[in-house]
């Protein structure tokens, strides 16, 4: 793996800048970032530090798992509430789980006219009791997270050549969730095994902000990684020389957060955008854990998925047809990587034949 890519990093502060050519700069650093590496790290993005916010999670993390167990909500495709240990799946992989556990809420309201339609999706956020400042210092980290998100967008719009508002628009009122994550210790036999964080895979959702994490030694205390071949990587773009890609790591520069293209990101630019390929590797030493976060941007779940009209050539409408709903796509998702059952394929469509079976069921 290599460590040598000089990953663009897009200061936020030249998008808000009525100097055309500060704009022109961090224009095009997206156009890199996004186009050779799905990835961008960010400065001035206005985030606060989280640590005080990863306290409060791991303090929830520590409680017995039978008091975790209410949050457990499977019924909610764990969009919302805590995912226990060895729950989710990445799709392109082994088939290991991942080795951690989780929170999911939504720090923006989500439009309520689409509660009905996608209810595990759109659902009202849960929150642990016990602690009155959680859900407050929660919603804040991803309240800014999400600023600096359309920040981006509006950036990668006028990279792309499009009006600077054409990716923001279709993100009112849609899902976006902000997850926490403690990846989990591994043994000495894990580690031999090669057995990963998570797996390698790309987001399913528009664009992923990661404030970055922290590591923990063995007796609990933050510390910096034991070596260097833990934390995030991420595959380039293919090209005739590295025909799979490139493999670096992704450290964010002090300061700096980190940005990547998601697979709805990638479509609607007709691939002009590389949905990120990443992996999570832990420590080559046992007993050490991580916690971070990452906030998801989404598309509304009733925008149509399909590449924008400057980039619907033949071969990009091959490669991303048939269009789909952001909705569907993310029910479908969900049930790939295992947070959803596999009934809820059944979800789609009007399911006219149970209407007619039931009506036939009926007593003469």
């Amino acid at each position: 793996m290599s460590h040598d890519a000089t990953i663009p990093t897009v200061d936020l502060a030249d998008l808000r800048s009525s100097d055309p050519e500060a704009k022109r700069r961090a224009s095009e650093a997206i156009l890199e970032g996004f186009g050779r590496y799905g990835l961008v790290y960010v400065r001035t993005h206005g985030v606060s530090d989280a640590g005080q916010l990863y306290d409060r999670f791991l303090d929830f993390c520590a409680r017995p798992d039978a008091e975790k167990q209410p949050y457990n909500r499977g019924d909610l495709w764990y969009q919302r509430g805590w995912t226990p240990p060895n729950t989710e799946k990445a799709v392109v992989a082994s088939g290991q789980p991942d080795f951690k556990e989780c929170w999911f809420a939504a720090p923006i309201p989500i439009d309520p006219s689409t509660v009905d339609e996608f209810p595990e999706i759109a659902c009202a956020n849960v929150w642990p009791e016990g602690d009155a400042g959680f859900a407050e210092e929660y919603t804040k980290i991803g309240a800014e997270l999400h600023e600096a998100g359309l920040a981006l967008l509006r950036g990668a719009a006028l990279a792309l050549g499009l009006d600077e508002h054409a990716l923001v628009k279709g993100c009112e009122g849609a899902p976006h969730v902000f997850r926490l994550l403690r990846y989990l210790p591994l043994t000495q036999q894990q580690i031999d095994d090669k057995v990963l964080w998570g797996e390698e895979h790309t987001d399913f959702n528009l664009l992923t902000l990661l404030p970055g994490g922290r590591f923990h030694a063995p007796d609990g205390s933050v510390s910096k990684a034991p070596d260097d071949r833990s934390g995030l990587y991420l595959r380039t773009r293919p090209t005739p020389e590295h025909p799979e890609g490139r493999m670096l790591r992704g450290s964010a520069p002090p300061g700096c957060i980190v940005a990547q293209v998601g697979q709805q990101l990638e479509i609607l630019s007709g691939g002009a955008f590389l949905a990120t390929p990443h992996v999570i590797t832990a420590p080559g030493v046992p007993g050490w854990s991580r916690v971070s976060g990452a906030h998801f941007v989404h598309l509304h779940s009733r925008e149509v998925l399909s590449p924008l009209p400057p980039f619907r050539t033949p071969e990009a409408l091959r490669a991303y047809s048939p269009p789909v709903l952001a909705g569907t796509y993310g029910i479908k998702t969900l049930v790939d990587i295992e947070l959803a059952p596999p009934s809820a394929i059944d979800k789609l469509g009007y399911r006219h034949y149970d209407r007619l079976a039931s009506l036939r069921a009926q007593p003469a």
